[in-house]
């Protein structure tokens, strides 16, 4: 692949990256903990929506616990979130014919 042609595609995806950007931005991921006693909702950029704690979780003796819990659902979504957001940059990677590892300059 020529260099002309390889920045043509580059340019192109940089486009498409926008798109894409901006579905990433409405997409929600559940990040879940301790059984499911503790969910969090992230979007696709990282803003939490949403977070459901167990009522069973909110005694005072069960405080480091119910923090840890909160702690370890929000990076459960955050990997879900990031997982997702490498998995769609793939596909559209793919789609416009760039090889594997390509490293954008933007």
């Amino acid at each position: 692949m020529d260099f002309l042609k390889m920045m043509t595609k580059a340019k192109q995806l940089q486009e498409r990256m926008g798109s894409l950007q901006e579905e990433v931005a409405a997409i929600e991921v559940e990040g879940v903990s301790g059984g499911g006693l503790v969910k969090v909702t992230l979007t696709g950029k990282g803003d939490l929506k949403a977070l459901s704690v167990d009522p069973s979780l909110l005694k005072a003796d069960e405080k480091e616990i119910l923090e840890d819990l909160i702690l370890a659902a929000h990076a459960d979504a955050r990997q879900k979130a990031e997982g997702l957001l490498a998995e769609r940059t793939q596909a559209l990677m793919g789609d416009i014919g760039l090889p594997a590892g390509f490293k954008l300059p933007f």
